[in-house]
């Protein structure tokens, strides 16, 4: 039997860093390694699981890790990268709200270890993605495609990457360039819709964990697809997936599609 997965959790006190935590210690084939928090965190020190105290230095919780899990912020993102890279360990990445310099960093890092990233790691959200893909294909241009989604009100980015990626499934069914067809803002006097673009709005509110619909609005009719989600332990699920299935890869940039087998 191969050795058990060595995990260690970026953002390991925050609520997917919790969730995470709680997934490596029901799984018979990983353990905690580490656990990293910002500087300043009032639970720095603090024992998650025996012999593993959170820090606030990347390079001390990577030390015995053989991939880390991320569910923070970018500016987070950036220095764990890079201490991972350094050390040769695998990452697994669902932060969202990366800038093109950001997101830049994210790819250099993939020369050098493996990375598994996606705006959600939740297998039913990606099936979603392939479904909305096969509407906007079968549908075609005729029905006007609009997207909702609903997060809890400590959520920084928006639209949500989720939103954005179901947004990007739309437009690579219909060959559009994404940047030229998105609407994520109406206000005032907008005027009628204007064909062919792809709507996306955002709401903010409680504790809601993830919500997305889809729409596909024709004349007398319309399609609906929805994901909702009321826990966040499926995120972990899947990045523990993820996890597992870079053991052994080589170096690059991999898709949540390789992963379940949807590419």
């Amino acid at each position: 039997m191969s050795a058990p997965l060595r995990i260690a959790s970026v953002g390991a006190l925050g609520r997917m860093g919790e969730r995470v935590r709680a997934a490596v210690a029901d799984a018979d084939d990983a353990e905690l390694a580490g656990a990293l928090e910002s500087p300043g965190h009032p639970g720095l020190g603090a024992e998650v699981a025996p012999g593993v105290r959170v820090v606030d230095d990347p390079a001390r919780a990577f030390a015995n890790a053989t991939v880390a899990i991320d569910f923070s912020v970018p500016s987070a993102t950036r220095p764990a990268l890079r201490a991972a890279a350094a050390a040769g360990v695998a990452y697994v990445c669902g932060t969202t709200g990366f800038s093109a310099a950001e997101r830049a960093e994210l790819d250099a890092a993939a020369s050098r270890i493996p990375i598994v990233w996606s705006p959600s790691f939740s297998v039913a959200v990606n099936v979603l993605a392939h479904l909305v893909a096969a509407a906007a294909r079968l549908l075609g241009p005729d029905f006007d495609a609009e997207i909702v989604e609903v997060h809890h009100a400590a959520k920084r980015d928006a639209p949500s990457g989720t939103a954005l990626r179901l947004a990007e499934a739309v437009a690579q069914a219909r060959g559009q360039d994404l940047a030229k067809v998105l609407v994520a803002t109406r206000e005032g006097e907008i005027g009628a819709r204007p064909a062919g673009v792809i709507g996306v709005q955002s709401l903010r509110g409680g504790d809601n964990p993830g919500e997305h619909s889809v729409f596909f609005l024709g004349r007398g009719e319309r399609l609906e697809l929805v994901h909702r989600t009321t826990t966040r332990d499926h995120f972990a699920a899947g990045a523990l997936r993820a996890a597992r299935w870079l053991r052994g890869r080589a170096p690059g940039l991999y898709s949540i599609d390789e992963v379940l087998g949807l590419s």
